[in-house]
């Protein structure tokens, strides 16, 4: 007798034949979908959380119309993570090509990132507030570096993205 059948009685092998079966249908596409919901919720909940404060829509000497166009950008972001989960984690058809338009969404904020990155001398923006965030000191091979988190941060957004996408089309 198998110990599962010692404690549950002999109708747990029924239990456990649908939790081997739920289990095979776990593969590459489901671990996926699970992690892009999980980057898209991150990237949400962490925008809101960096910029919907004393730094940002709430900093003192910011204008009113900067402090609005932080909040209309944070709720974007906020308003899409919930798309894009709602797209790779509710049933029904066309679940390969809601997983990729979810994945091009999430990209949206990070090239937005990006173009205001490599345009802000038009506009004379920086990367962070004397007020704000500093940027991190770190020395690599000996020569220090000062590292911006915003940067990095979607950096590594990045990267995560690509990865997930890479093993969704795994075969």
């Amino acid at each position: 007798m198998r110990r599962a059948e010692a404690v549950l009685g002999p109708d747990c092998r029924g239990i456990q034949l649908d939790f081997d079966q739920k289990l095979r249908r776990v593969n590459h596409e489901t671990i996926a979908r699970i992690l892009l919901a999980l980057f898209c919720g991150v990237q949400g909940l962490s925008t809101a959380l960096i910029d919907l404060n004393r730094t940002h829509a709430t900093h003192p000497r910011w204008i009113g119309h900067a402090r609005f166009h932080v909040v209309w950008q944070t709720s974007t972001v906020l308003v899409l993570s919930v798309l894009e989960i709602a797209l790779v984690l509710t049933r029904g058809p066309l679940l390969e090509q809601r997983f990729y338009i979810a994945a091009m969404l999430a990209a949206v904020p990070m090239l937005g990132f990006f173009a205001a990155l490599t345009t802000r001398s038009f506009y004379s923006g920086t990367l962070s507030d004397p007020e704000g965030i500093p940027p991190s000191a770190v020395r690599i091979f000996g020569i220090p570096f000062r590292i911006d988190l915003n940067l990095a941060a979607e950096v590594l957004g990045v990267l995560s993205l690509v990865a997930i996408i890479a093993i969704y089309h795994s075969r």
